[in-house]
């Protein structure tokens, strides 16, 4: 069961978006998905010198939205995870998940 909204602290996350690279348009499009959702919210946004990395409160969504971002953009999807911690509580395992889009490039004529 994920935590409550308004019980995580501003620097909480679940998951990395990776945007390579960071075109305005796609850029746009994440920041706005992100905006409208009832249950995400952006702890931290890093430029890197390939693209972007947005790291996400909710791994459910950033897997729903490097989908969206498949169907919409022509570009490569890749997901990957790795473990964070156990809870202490349930002994089950808790996971980051990373989701990397990186799009096609463009071939000019």
């Amino acid at each position: 069961m994920p935590i409550p909204k308004h019980r995580r602290r501003a620097e909480y996350f679940e998951a990395t978006i990776q945007l390579r690279p960071a075109k305005h348009k796609l850029y746009e499009y994440v920041l706005d998905a992100i905006e409208n959702s009832k249950d995400c919210t952006i702890a931290k946004i890093e430029e890197d010198k390939n693209g972007m990395d947005i790291q996400v409160s909710s791994q459910r969504f950033a897997r729903a939205l490097g989908k969206k971002l498949t169907r919409r953009f022509d570009g490569e999807l890749k997901l990957s995870r790795k473990l964070f911690t156990r809870d202490m509580y349930t002994s089950k395992e808790i996971y980051r998940v990373t989701v990397l889009f990186r799009m096609n490039e463009e071939k000019e004529q």
